[in-house]
């Protein structure tokens, strides 16, 4: 049930770049847009529709391998945002919040939650819906994917100060232990991370305004250079001096 409202944030964010796109006014705006996502967005959008198709007929193959390309183009996106074209919430929050915002939420949940499923349903890590002796059959790979995938999350959000990130993962953690039954293993480590991200989030902010801080408050003192004799720059580099030794004695 939490994931509904998740993908409806995602296609609102979508619409909202469609509608920057043709508004904007600022070519710094227009190049984030237009290259920095562009034609990955188009390419990216056509393999999720697609894959409603197969995952619809339940053509679980064909399911997996189209996520598993949906979230290779959605990182590919994602790297072009953060290196070529910084997000900058202060000059353009409209940026943020249309462009790298939808972006970041999108590769989330394949990424974290959507890919994996449909890994587990073609390995047969499954149980039949009302049968709960076996639901935790397939509970140490799921585990794994999980604890590997947050902690990417984590230094993602500890290294960048992601907010977005931070919603995103917290948001599909809830809705993995929200759904019972569910492993006692699975269960323990999503309520983990649901604390951990937050909680990494504001340290990793207190550190960074601390370190800012500090680095304001150090005075950085002129280095002394040696003075060679015959130099013809000496008497510019020389300290002043009070009486001119030179001229009293020359």
């Amino acid at each position: 049930m939490l994931i509904a409202p998740y993908v409806l944030l995602v296609y609102v964010g979508q619409v909202g770049y469609c509608v920057l796109l043709v508004f904007a006014r600022k070519p710094e705006t227009k190049q984030t847009a237009v290259k920095g996502v562009g034609f990955g967005l188009v390419l990216a959008n056509w393999v999720m529709a697609f894959w409603a198709i197969s995952w619809v007929m339940q053509w679980f193959i064909a399911s997996t391998v189209l996520l598993g390309i949906l979230t290779v183009l959605l990182i590919y996106c994602n790297v072009v945002l953060l290196i070529y074209h910084k997000p900058n919430l202060s000059n353009r929050p409209l940026d943020v919040a249309l462009i790298h915002a939808p972006l970041r939420l999108f590769l989330i949940l394949p990424m974290s939650l959507i890919f994996p499923y449909s890994l587990f349903i073609n390995l047969g890590l499954t149980w039949s819906h009302g049968d709960q002796t076996h639901y935790a059959r397939g509970q140490w790979p799921g585990f794994a994917v999980m604890l590997g995938v947050n902690l990417v999350g984590l230094l993602v959000i500890i290294l960048r100060r992601d907010i977005v990130w931070t919603i995103g993962a917290v948001w599909v953690c809830a809705a993995v232990w929200s759904q019972k039954p569910k492993p006692a293993s699975v269960y323990i480590l999503t309520i983990m991370f649901t604390v951990l991200h937050p909680l990494a989030l504001v340290v990793s902010t207190l550190w960074g305004r601390f370190e800012d801080k500090r680095r304001q408050g150090r005075i950085r003192l002129p280095e002394d250079e040696p003075l060679r004799s015959g130099d013809p720059e000496r008497a510019t580099r020389q300290p002043p001096r009070e009486v001119d030794t030179d001229a009293l004695w020359g």
